[in-house]
């Protein structure tokens, strides 16, 4: 008589392990999906011919997606929040990448060393300070303090005074006058160190304010002054480039990690290209602003290099003086930032 082979059924343990397994590879399968888009958020217009960070995400996705299977979803204008929320979003992971510039400040206080007054002489020299050690080894110490890895850099550019009453050459002239700024310390320490009043109005309320002469004037990047019609109200603008804001490409260093190999260096060299486009778009936007703004009707002033070595000694020592004290043990990056540039200066 032949024997056929019995089929043994599965005991309960073999039940047990196959439910762990197909568990486990469903939870693999569901992290691997979520790890496939990439949502990157920024507050500027999505237009990438007038907005850097418009500019900057359309590029990001585009040479993602083209390199990956990863996905990228843009939300422009603020869409998921300020730039407060936007950096606690990329922290939780709600959101994977934010593009932010003075917020990420309040979460790694070092990065206020960036805000300096008068501190970079130049976009050429503030891009190889940014690009270079420092802004590697800020990127790092960053890092370890808030979980947000920095893919790259970009800009908001310099800013500049304007106001209604008269040119602005020296620190002497703002003796007196009255100019709106964000409601953050280094820049009232600036306004009153360079003999001005400053008034923290929120963004919104500017144009009002600058109509009804509530303030003298204000102060913000070419391309802000030109698109929010800042020249209706103002009738001088003094290019003394008192500050060079820089934009943080923020990703979530969890959802970083869990990438591929390749798609992480995918990912780090989008963001360079995108940091650069940004740089770009600001850069020409701020070049072309100057020539409406003066078509506008606008009194533009280029300080010399003697008045601006006047802006610098008025602004500098009073800002330096409430870092130290506000940084602490972290006043270091002051002096890292000032050698840095002092360097980059010398190859420009």
């Amino acid at each position: 008589m032949s024997l056929r082979p019995m089929l043994s059924l599965p005991t309960t343990s073999m039940k047990r392990t196959l439910t762990v397994a197909i568990a486990s590879a469903a939870l693999l399968t569901a992290a691997h999906a979520s790890a496939q888009t990439l949502r990157f958020a920024h507050v500027d217009p999505d237009d990438w011919t007038t907005s850097k960070k418009g500019a900057a995400g359309q590029v990001f996705k585009n040479l993602v997606e083209a390199e990956t299977d990863l996905t990228v979803e843009l939300y422009p204008a603020g869409a998921l929040g300020g730039e407060t929320e936007l950096i606690e979003g990329a922290q939780d992971g709600t959101i994977s990448i934010a593009m932010v510039s003075g917020a990420y400040a309040n979460f790694c206080p070092a990065v206020a060393v960036t805000d300096i007054p008068y501190t970079f002489p130049s976009a050429p020299v503030a891009w190889e300070v940014m690009d270079g050690e420092f802004g590697t080894a800020l990127a790092e110490h960053c890092l370890e303090q808030t979980g947000l890895r920095t893919l790259a850099y970009g800009e908001t550019g310099f800013r500049h005074f304007t106001n209604s009453v008269r040119p602005i050459h020296t620190p002497e002239d703002m003796q007196g006058l009255k100019f709106r700024v964000q409601t953050i310390p280094l820049y009232l320490e600036m306004v009153s160190a360079l003999g001005g009043v400053p008034q923290g109005i929120a963004w919104g309320e500017v144009p009002t304010a600058l109509a009804t002469g509530v303030v003298d004037g204000q102060e913000n990047p070419i391309s802000v002054i030109y698109g929010n019609n800042f020249y209706e109200f103002q009738d001088y603008l003094t290019l003394d480039r008192h500050v060079y804001g820089v934009d943080h490409i923020l990703i979530n260093d969890e959802i970083f990690q869990s990438l591929s190999e390749e798609e992480q260096a995918a990912v780090k060299r989008a963001a360079v290209v995108a940091g650069t486009t940004g740089r770009a778009i600001q850069q020409f936007n701020s070049a072309e602003g100057i020539t409406k703004l003066q078509a506008e009707g606008m009194e533009i002033t280029q300080p010399t290099a003697e008045q601006m070595d006047a802006f610098r000694e008025a602004a500098q020592p009073p800002v330096q003086a409430y870092l130290r004290n506000e940084l602490g043990d972290e006043a270091e990056w002051i002096d890292r930032l000032a050698a840095a540039v002092d360097d980059a200066s010398s190859r420009f």
